[in-house]
């Protein structure tokens, strides 16, 4: 998974366990893509005391996710999510009833619609 997406995904998923301070610096770096320059000069300290915040961000947030796997968790659910609504595909209709398909499209939808 690309470094970006997955910064912003550990964000969105342990985000709040971080002070105040920590996540405003690193939602500027992973959300509104600031340069380390940028940041500093927003927040009235120094190029290098932003880069050390969101390096240590980065490995609070991957310890956070080695310790629970929600991420993982998240996106293996989201997978046979999609692997049942492709299964339930109108055209894969062999046998199974028409009711059936109907139900386990429509649970699907609903659950995908919540990733």
């Amino acid at each position: 998974m690309e470094r970006f997406v997955e910064n912003g995904m550990l964000l969105d998923f342990y985000g709040d366990l971080l002070t105040d301070h920590q996540k405003e610096v690193y939602e500027a770096a992973v959300y509104r893509d600031m340069s380390l320059s940028e940041i500093a000069d927003e927040m009235g300290t120094s190029r290098q005391a932003v880069s050390d915040l969101i390096h240590r961000c980065d490995k609070i947030l991957g310890s956070y996710e080695e310790k629970l796997h929600l991420m993982k968790k998240f996106i293996n659910a989201q997978q046979e999510l999609t692997k049942i609504r492709e299964l339930a595909d109108p055209s894969e209709e062999d046998g199974i009833q028409r009711d059936t398909l109907a139900q386990i499209r429509s649970i699907a939808d609903r659950l995908l619609e919540d990733f």
